[in-house]
């Protein structure tokens, strides 16, 4: 038993004290506040744990958590999963497939076997479940319509909002608070894309309010961030922007990931452009850019999916300078953030339009307007609402000559309008 906790092996921990007891697995479920399925699971190595689900089964045996040497409580950086003999194991939610967790969800949404009470449809399997229908629907908005995306996306939310409900005095709660989190991030995010941008703002601030109840300070962040990302570049409110990065940077923290560091920084980076403030922003890419090259700048944090490298930062500094009005520098950063790897069609379709800007600031007319009927073609195609305002916001902001590109694409434009138009 002191070997099991040095290493928090869990499974000979509560194995080791239902032995003492006297109890059969069902007497240890009862006491631990789970299912019996979950705790023959732990016993026989088959199930991971949480930092959390560590501390909450721990205190209801009466193990002394000082004894477990995981650190004495849960993390607030995310959830760290513990595996059998305390080793570092793989997050529940990038071991299921999305087959089966959409087999889960559906199983959730009629509330589990008959009878079974409120409480009786959530168990440790509800929240990665969650998680990763979520993942699944994030993966294919690369390539799908939101408007086709949007009514699934807002009936998940609903979906995570009664399990959360259910989960009311039970272990769970937590953890379904963030998946609710992110069920509502990402509704917020197709709200942005079809131009709902209320929608998006109420989806926005739920998941704030739900990562601050889930207790974890890097979802916490990202939401703000996410949030502050759409005042920026959707809203076009950067001084509000501003004030979310501020905000998130103070529940950040100074020894936080680098990744989650740098992405902070470059949105704030836009918030400064956005205000004008050039020194600002300077400074905040100049950080984004140290923080990149730390050594642990790695595997990424949850719910960051991908590191932040310096093509990331180039493509965030490219934003910067077209919001300064520096043409020439704002072509070498998207020369750079695209000379290694390609964004998503929608992303790309969006940079575009921003780099059509740089164009027209350096006097290259036919060449920004190239770019942004590609950019137009995209949002058509994907029927983008932001791409496409995004487009019409570059063509009224276009005081400059009516050369032949610019008339053939006001042609285009009233033909759209007409609804004679093809993507």
């Amino acid at each position: 038993m002191a070997a099991a906790l040095a290493t928090c092996d869990m499974a000979v921990v509560i194995e080791g004290v239902r032995t003492a007891r006297g109890w059969s697995q069902g007497d240890l479920a009862r006491a631990a506040g789970y299912s019996q399925s979950w705790v023959s699971r732990v016993i026989n190595g088959r199930q991971s744990l949480t930092a959390e689900q560590i501390q909450d089964v721990a205190e209801r045996l009466g193990v002394p958590l000082h004894l477990l040497r995981f650190g004495g409580v849960p993390s607030r950086e995310g959830p760290t999963v513990l595996g059998p003999g305390g080793t570092k194991g793989v997050g529940l939610t990038r071991r299921r497939d999305f087959g089966r967790a959409v087999a889960a969800g559906a199983f959730l949404t009629v509330g589990g076997p008959a009878g079974a009470g409120e409480q009786g449809s959530v168990d440790e399997s509800t929240a990665p479940a969650l998680r990763t229908i979520t993942s699944g629907q994030r993966r294919m908005d690369a390539s799908s319509s939101a408007r086709h995306l949007l009514p699934g996306a807002a009936a998940h939310v609903h979906l995570s909002e009664q399990m959360l409900a259910n989960a009311h005095g039970t272990p769970f709660r937590t953890d379904l608070s963030a998946a609710a989190s992110e069920a509502s991030g990402f509704a917020a995010w197709l709200h942005a894309d079809q131009g709902a941008t209320e929608a998006a703002r109420t989806h926005y601030r739920n998941a704030v309010l739900r990562a601050r109840q889930a207790r974890i300070r890097l979802l916490d962040v990202y939401m703000l961030g996410s949030l502050a990302v759409f005042e920026i570049e959707v809203a076009e409110a950067p001084e509000l922007g501003l004030a979310l990065v501020h905000e998130a940077e103070h529940v950040l923290g100074r020894s936080a990931h680098p990744t989650a560091r740098a992405w902070l920084s470059c949105t704030g980076a836009l918030a400064h452009a956005g205000v004008g403030d050039r020194a600002a922003a300077a400074r905040a890419i100049r950080r984004a850019e140290q923080e990149v090259d730390r050594p642990g700048n790695t595997d990424p944090p949850w719910p960051w999916v991908f590191a932040f490298d310096h093509t990331k930062v180039a493509g965030a500094r490219a934003k910067v300078e077209v919001r300064l009005q520096r043409p020439e520098e704002a072509r070498k950063a998207f020369a750079e953030a695209h000379a290694r790897r390609p964004a998503s069609a929608k992303q790309s379709a969006l940079l575009q339009v921003e780099l059509a800007s740089a164009h027209v600031d350096a006097g290259e007319v036919e060449e920004a307007f190239r770019l942004v009927d590609e950019a137009l073609s995209t949002g058509l195609r994907f029927d983008s609402r932001r791409l496409v305002a995004r487009v019409h916001s570059f063509r009224k902001a276009y005081r400059g000559p009516g050369a032949l590109c610019v008339r053939e694409f006001d042609r285009r434009m009233e033909a759209l309008v007409r609804g004679t138009a093809a993507g």
